[in-house]
């Protein structure tokens, strides 16, 4: 529908294309339209041309996944090259290219970002992430799952100039440790939603940090984070009450006598009490749980 729209108010019928530009088309008629039939439009004329490309300075928005399975490098690098604007930057489908290269030209131009998506760029560095801590003060999100060139030195930088930031997810950064986790919640004290799962190094040392530092905290997972143990857990639920879910799977070394202080507060747990898990687990066995009739 928005395509035949768009269609039938070519320069031939003198309409659309006569609406004030800035004022009108780009901030309450193009930003309606996915960004791949606005592309698909530059092809109509040369006047559309100049309109999509204004379109695209202006942009404040900007998710490769909207373009389609993968974008091209090529593509990518001219559909942002005037934007200085950006308020939202997610890179989804473009982990088989994009490298610091394509990344830093983008960010050094843009200031007002506050929440950017790079979960899986495996082919970028450490730069990429100290580009974002110099250029990006008033950083928000930040998600770097599965990126494994974040090192502790850049997620120094990150603490160091980015102190309003509410999420970061650094969910198989496989480098970072206690020392650097602790460094981050000590200068980024507004955390919200944090994601350190998949991680090995991490432990109580950090867990009981982000007790410490983030009250306002009210995510965390910590999926199979092995060294994580009940006394972290209990200091969480002291000194976290806005805490409104925990992620704990994988985790052997915690124990029920620390989730439940969380439970009994409702928080949401990924993980059953121990009679549940009972019940499922019988019920998988030999299909007997639901004959049982418990009555607590």
């Amino acid at each position: 529908a928005p395509w035949r729209l768009m269609m039938s108010l070519t320069p031939s019928r003198g309409c659309l294309l006569d609406l004030p530009w800035e004022d009108i088309l780009v901030p309450h008629i193009l930003c309606h339209l996915p960004l791949q039939q606005l592309l698909s439009l530059q092809r109509v004329s040369k006047s559309f041309q100049s309109l999509i490309q204004l379109y695209l300075a202006n942009m404040r928005c900007f998710d490769s996944s909207q373009i389609g399975p993968a974008i091209p490098r090529a593509a990518f690098v001219n559909l942002l090259k005037d934007n200085e604007v950006l308020q939202q930057l997610a890179l989804q489908n473009c982990s088989d290219w994009l490298t610091d290269r394509e990344l830093l030209p983008v960010i050094g131009q843009n200031h007002h970002l506050h929440q950017i998506q790079l979960k899986g760029c495996a082919q970028l560095s450490r730069h990429a992430l100290v580009a974002i801590s110099l250029s990006c003060p008033n950083l928000r999100r930040l998600s770097l799952a599965h990126c494994e060139w974040v090192d502790s030195l850049s997620l120094r930088s990150l603490a160091d100039h980015c102190k309003v930031l509410e999420a970061v997810d650094l969910t198989a950064c496989r480098q970072l440790k206690d020392e650097a986790i602790c460094y981050l919640v000590q200068k980024c004290s507004k955390l919200k939603s944090l994601s350190l799962a998949v991680n090995a190094n991490v432990g109580d040392v950090a867990v009981e940090e982000i007790a410490k530092c983030c009250p306002e905290l009210e995510h965390l997972d910590l999926t199979g984070c092995l060294r994580v143990k009940n006394d972290s857990i209990r200091l969480l639920a002291e000194y976290c009450p806005k805490l409104r879910s925990l992620k704990v799977k994988h985790c052997h070394n915690v124990a029920e006598s620390s989730l439940s202080i969380l439970r009994s507060r409702g928080v949401e747990l990924d993980v059953e009490p121990p009679l549940q898990r009972a019940l499922v687990l019988l019920q998988d066995v030999v299909g007997f749980a639901p004959f049982i009739n418990l009555q607590i």
